[in-house]
């Protein structure tokens, strides 16, 4: 459908060059990330010693993940797990760059807010784009079918064993009839 095909790319060119901005400037944008990270810091003690928990490592992480997922969306490829994660990568970008709530000049709230309101509706783009089917089934309803049909299939099945078996005993009862004189 054609307008799958406008609306994808629109979607994900805001994230792809976002992405591409935070490789640019990655040192910038952990300073950003790092109160944060560093309110997450307690709990970053519970992970593997193989996760990075270095801003900058993480701010490429993202950006990564960004610029590959916002061009899987943007071609169609895997849309559905690409629109997962570029949603998965807008909260804690969201919560790092637009914390309205910490602002005391009402001028740079109210421009947090609208950045924050702006990914919202970002976010739920995504949602509609992971939720999208391509006017396929889902694998939800394609599932329940498949239990139904084989319930169906099941139970003519056992429906013609049991006139099958009818037919069997009521043979047997009457050779048995024939066979014991009277």
């Amino acid at each position: 459908m054609i307008v799958r095909r406008l609306a994808r790319p629109l979607l994900a060119s805001i994230f792809i060059f976002g992405g591409i901005n935070a490789l640019r400037y990655a040192e910038g944008h952990a300073e950003q990330a790092k109160p944060v990270l560093d309110k997450l810091g307690e709990r970053a003690d519970a992970l593997p010693a193989s996760i990075p928990t270095d801003p900058v490592t993480l701010v490429k992480i993202d950006a990564g993940v960004k610029i590959a997922a916002g061009s899987l969306l943007a071609l169609g490829k895997m849309p559905r797990l690409a629109s997962l994660a570029l949603l998965g990568s807008l909260v804690p970008t969201t919560i790092a760059g637009h914390p309205f709530w910490e602002e005391k000049d009402p001028q740079q709230r109210q421009q947090q807010l609208i950045h924050l309101l702006k990914n919202a509706g970002l976010a739920g783009g995504l949602l509609i784009a992971a939720a999208d089917t391509h006017g396929k089934p889902s694998l939800g309803w394609r599932a329940r079918r498949a239990a139904r049909k084989a319930g169906e299939q099941i139970s003519d099945t056992a429906e013609s064993t049991r006139k099958s078996a009818r037919k069997a005993a009521k043979q047997a009862r009457k050779q048995a009839k024939d066979l014991i004189p009277s």
